[in-house]
Protein backbone atom coordinates (compact mmCIF):
# COMPACT_ATOMS: atom_id res chain seq x y z
CA UNK A 1 0.00 0.00 0.00
CA UNK A 2 2.79 2.45 0.88
CA UNK A 3 4.48 1.66 -2.43
CA UNK A 4 1.26 2.45 -4.29
CA UNK A 5 0.90 5.78 -2.50
CA UNK A 6 4.54 6.64 -3.23
CA UNK A 7 4.12 5.75 -6.89
CA UNK A 8 0.90 7.77 -7.18
CA UNK A 9 2.49 10.77 -5.45
CA UNK A 10 5.45 10.66 -7.81
CA UNK A 11 3.20 10.43 -10.86
CA UNK A 12 1.06 13.33 -9.64
CA UNK A 13 4.13 15.50 -9.13
CA UNK A 14 5.54 14.62 -12.54
CA UNK A 15 2.18 15.07 -14.28
CA UNK A 16 1.60 18.42 -12.56
CA UNK A 17 4.97 19.90 -13.48
CA UNK A 18 4.89 18.39 -16.97
CA UNK A 19 1.58 20.15 -17.62
CA UNK A 20 2.95 23.36 -16.10
CA UNK A 21 5.99 23.28 -18.39
CA UNK A 22 3.85 22.44 -21.40
CA UNK A 23 1.55 25.38 -20.67
CA UNK A 24 4.55 27.71 -20.60
CA UNK A 25 5.88 26.28 -23.86
CA UNK A 26 2.55 26.51 -25.68
CA UNK A 27 1.99 30.12 -24.67
CA UNK A 28 -0.73 32.14 -22.97
CA UNK A 29 -3.24 31.77 -25.79
CA UNK A 30 -4.16 28.38 -24.34
CA UNK A 31 -5.94 30.33 -21.61
CA UNK A 32 -6.57 33.89 -22.73
CA UNK A 33 -7.67 33.22 -26.32
CA UNK A 34 -9.25 29.80 -26.00
CA UNK A 35 -10.44 28.71 -29.45
CA UNK A 36 -12.50 25.51 -29.85
CA UNK A 37 -9.33 23.68 -30.93
CA UNK A 38 -7.39 24.95 -27.91
CA UNK A 39 -10.25 23.98 -25.59
CA UNK A 40 -10.39 20.42 -26.92
CA UNK A 41 -6.60 20.14 -26.84
CA UNK A 42 -6.44 21.23 -23.20
CA UNK A 43 -9.20 18.77 -22.25
CA UNK A 44 -7.53 15.85 -24.02
CA UNK A 45 -4.13 16.67 -22.56
CA UNK A 46 -5.55 16.73 -19.03
CA UNK A 47 -7.49 13.51 -19.68
CA UNK A 48 -4.38 11.75 -20.97
CA UNK A 49 -2.43 12.67 -17.85
CA UNK A 50 -5.33 11.73 -15.57
CA UNK A 51 -5.76 8.31 -17.15
CA UNK A 52 -2.03 7.66 -17.15
CA UNK A 53 -1.75 8.53 -13.46
CA UNK A 54 -4.64 6.41 -12.18
CA UNK A 55 -4.24 3.40 -14.45
CA UNK A 56 -2.15 0.85 -12.55
CA UNK A 57 -0.92 -0.74 -15.78
CA UNK A 58 0.60 2.52 -17.01
CA UNK A 59 3.94 3.67 -15.63
CA UNK A 60 5.49 7.06 -15.07
CA UNK A 61 7.16 7.09 -18.48
CA UNK A 62 3.73 6.88 -20.15
CA UNK A 63 2.65 10.03 -18.32
CA UNK A 64 5.58 11.95 -19.73
CA UNK A 65 5.16 10.37 -23.16
CA UNK A 66 1.47 11.39 -23.32
CA UNK A 67 2.22 14.97 -22.29
CA UNK A 68 5.18 15.40 -24.65
CA UNK A 69 3.54 13.86 -27.74
CA UNK A 70 0.21 15.68 -27.35
CA UNK A 71 1.97 18.92 -26.44
CA UNK A 72 4.22 18.55 -29.50
CA UNK A 73 1.16 18.12 -31.73
CA UNK A 74 -0.42 21.29 -30.31
CA UNK A 75 2.88 23.14 -30.72
CA UNK A 76 3.14 22.06 -34.38
CA UNK A 77 -0.39 23.29 -35.05
CA UNK A 78 0.43 26.64 -33.42
CA UNK A 79 3.53 26.97 -35.61
CA UNK A 80 1.52 26.17 -38.73
CA UNK A 81 -1.09 28.82 -37.92
CA UNK A 82 1.66 31.40 -37.27
CA UNK A 83 3.57 30.71 -40.47
CA UNK A 84 0.70 29.96 -42.86
CA UNK A 85 -2.14 32.44 -42.76
CA UNK A 86 -4.31 30.28 -45.02
CA UNK A 87 -4.44 27.56 -42.36
CA UNK A 88 -5.97 29.79 -39.68
CA UNK A 89 -9.62 29.64 -40.82
CA UNK A 90 -9.44 25.83 -40.81
CA UNK A 91 -7.63 25.40 -37.51
CA UNK A 92 -8.68 28.46 -35.51
CA UNK A 93 -11.95 29.48 -37.15
CA UNK A 94 -12.92 32.94 -38.39
CA UNK A 95 -14.75 35.83 -36.71
CA UNK A 96 -18.39 36.24 -37.74
CA UNK A 97 -20.20 39.53 -38.28
CA UNK A 98 -23.43 38.89 -36.38
CA UNK A 99 -24.62 42.51 -36.24
CA UNK A 100 -24.10 44.81 -39.22
CA UNK A 101 -25.41 48.36 -39.61
CA UNK A 102 -27.47 47.87 -36.46
CA UNK A 103 -29.24 44.77 -37.81
CA UNK A 104 -28.88 41.24 -36.44
CA UNK A 105 -27.52 38.81 -39.03
CA UNK A 106 -29.75 35.84 -38.28
CA UNK A 107 -28.05 33.57 -40.81
CA UNK A 108 -24.70 34.05 -39.06
CA UNK A 109 -26.31 33.36 -35.70
CA UNK A 110 -27.69 30.05 -36.97
CA UNK A 111 -24.40 29.15 -38.62
CA UNK A 112 -22.57 29.67 -35.32
CA UNK A 113 -25.25 27.86 -33.25
CA UNK A 114 -25.99 31.04 -31.28
CA UNK A 115 -29.50 31.98 -30.15
CA UNK A 116 -30.77 35.44 -29.28
CA UNK A 117 -30.65 34.87 -25.51
CA UNK A 118 -26.98 33.93 -25.77
CA UNK A 119 -26.30 36.95 -27.96
CA UNK A 120 -27.93 39.30 -25.44
CA UNK A 121 -25.91 37.70 -22.64
CA UNK A 122 -22.65 38.21 -24.57
CA UNK A 123 -23.59 41.83 -25.27
CA UNK A 124 -24.27 42.46 -21.58
CA UNK A 125 -20.77 41.13 -20.87
CA UNK A 126 -19.58 44.08 -22.96
CA UNK A 127 -21.75 46.57 -21.08
CA UNK A 128 -24.37 46.74 -23.84
CA UNK A 129 -27.96 46.26 -22.69
CA UNK A 130 -29.80 47.01 -25.92
CA UNK A 131 -29.30 46.01 -29.55
CA UNK A 132 -30.12 49.59 -30.56
CA UNK A 133 -26.74 50.69 -29.17
CA UNK A 134 -24.76 48.45 -31.53
CA UNK A 135 -23.59 49.36 -35.02
CA UNK A 136 -21.42 46.29 -35.55
CA UNK A 137 -20.99 43.11 -33.51
CA UNK A 138 -18.30 40.51 -34.17
CA UNK A 139 -18.39 36.99 -32.76
CA UNK A 140 -14.73 36.13 -32.14
CA UNK A 141 -13.22 32.65 -32.46
CA UNK A 142 -13.03 32.31 -28.67
CA UNK A 143 -16.79 32.84 -28.34
CA UNK A 144 -16.70 36.45 -27.14
CA UNK A 145 -18.56 39.27 -28.87
CA UNK A 146 -16.87 42.61 -29.52
CA UNK A 147 -19.02 45.58 -30.42
CA UNK A 148 -18.69 48.93 -32.16
CA UNK A 149 -21.37 51.21 -30.74
CA UNK A 150 -23.46 53.62 -32.72
CA UNK A 151 -22.11 57.15 -32.57
CA UNK A 152 -24.77 58.54 -30.26
CA UNK A 153 -24.21 55.69 -27.78
CA UNK A 154 -20.42 55.66 -28.00
CA UNK A 155 -18.24 56.76 -25.11
CA UNK A 156 -16.53 60.14 -25.71
CA UNK A 157 -12.76 60.03 -25.91
CA UNK A 158 -10.29 62.59 -24.59
CA UNK A 159 -9.62 63.91 -28.09
CA UNK A 160 -13.29 64.74 -28.63
CA UNK A 161 -13.52 66.47 -25.24
CA UNK A 162 -10.33 68.48 -25.89
CA UNK A 163 -8.76 67.25 -22.66
CA UNK A 164 -5.07 68.25 -22.50
CA UNK A 165 -2.52 65.50 -23.03
CA UNK A 166 -1.12 63.82 -19.93
CA UNK A 167 1.44 61.04 -19.89
CA UNK A 168 -0.06 57.72 -18.86
CA UNK A 169 1.90 55.71 -16.29
CA UNK A 170 1.57 52.17 -15.02
CA UNK A 171 0.95 51.67 -11.30
CA UNK A 172 3.81 49.95 -9.47
CA UNK A 173 2.99 47.31 -6.88
CA UNK A 174 4.84 47.89 -3.59
CA UNK A 175 3.07 45.69 -1.00
CA UNK A 176 0.97 42.60 -1.55
CA UNK A 177 -0.51 40.47 1.24
CA UNK A 178 1.71 42.13 3.84
CA UNK A 179 4.93 41.50 1.91
CA UNK A 180 7.08 44.24 0.37
CA UNK A 181 7.62 43.85 -3.37
CA UNK A 182 11.31 44.67 -3.78
CA UNK A 183 11.03 44.85 -7.58
CA UNK A 184 8.50 47.66 -7.21
CA UNK A 185 10.78 49.71 -4.95
CA UNK A 186 13.61 49.18 -7.42
CA UNK A 187 11.40 50.39 -10.27
CA UNK A 188 10.58 53.70 -8.57
CA UNK A 189 14.13 53.93 -7.16
CA UNK A 190 13.08 54.10 -3.51
CA UNK A 191 14.37 52.38 -0.39
CA UNK A 192 12.53 50.18 2.10
CA UNK A 193 13.01 52.85 4.77
CA UNK A 194 11.12 55.37 2.60
CA UNK A 195 8.18 53.00 2.32
CA UNK A 196 8.07 52.41 6.08
CA UNK A 197 8.15 56.18 6.69
CA UNK A 198 5.24 56.68 4.29
CA UNK A 199 3.26 54.01 6.09
CA UNK A 200 4.08 55.57 9.46
CA UNK A 201 2.77 58.95 8.25
CA UNK A 202 -0.58 57.24 7.62
CA UNK A 203 -0.64 55.61 11.03
CA UNK A 204 0.42 52.18 9.77
CA UNK A 205 3.13 50.48 11.80
CA UNK A 206 4.50 48.31 8.99
CA UNK A 207 3.89 46.35 5.77
CA UNK A 208 2.31 43.44 7.69
CA UNK A 209 -0.79 45.59 8.21
CA UNK A 210 -1.14 46.34 4.49
CA UNK A 211 -3.20 44.20 2.14
CA UNK A 212 -2.32 46.15 -1.00
CA UNK A 213 -0.19 49.18 -1.81
CA UNK A 214 0.79 50.69 -5.15
CA UNK A 215 2.57 53.78 -6.41
CA UNK A 216 1.32 55.84 -9.36
CA UNK A 217 3.42 58.65 -10.75
CA UNK A 218 1.70 61.98 -10.13
CA UNK A 219 -0.78 60.54 -7.63
CA UNK A 220 1.44 58.86 -5.04
CA UNK A 221 0.55 55.89 -2.86
CA UNK A 222 -2.70 53.95 -2.77
CA UNK A 223 -2.85 51.85 0.42
CA UNK A 224 -5.48 49.39 1.57
CA UNK A 225 -5.11 47.68 4.94
CA UNK A 226 -6.63 44.41 6.12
Amino acid sequence: MNTNFLSLTLELFVGFFALLVMTKVLGKNQITQLTPFDFISALVLGELVGNAIYDKDIGLHYVLYAVVVWGALIYVIEMITQKFRQSRPWLEGTPALIIANGKINYDELRKNKLDLDQLLHLLRDRGVFSIREVEYGVLETNGAVNVLRKHKYDIPINYELNIPFRQTALPVLLILDGEVVDEGLLTIQRENTWLKEELFKRGISGPKEVLYAEWLEGEGLEIQTY
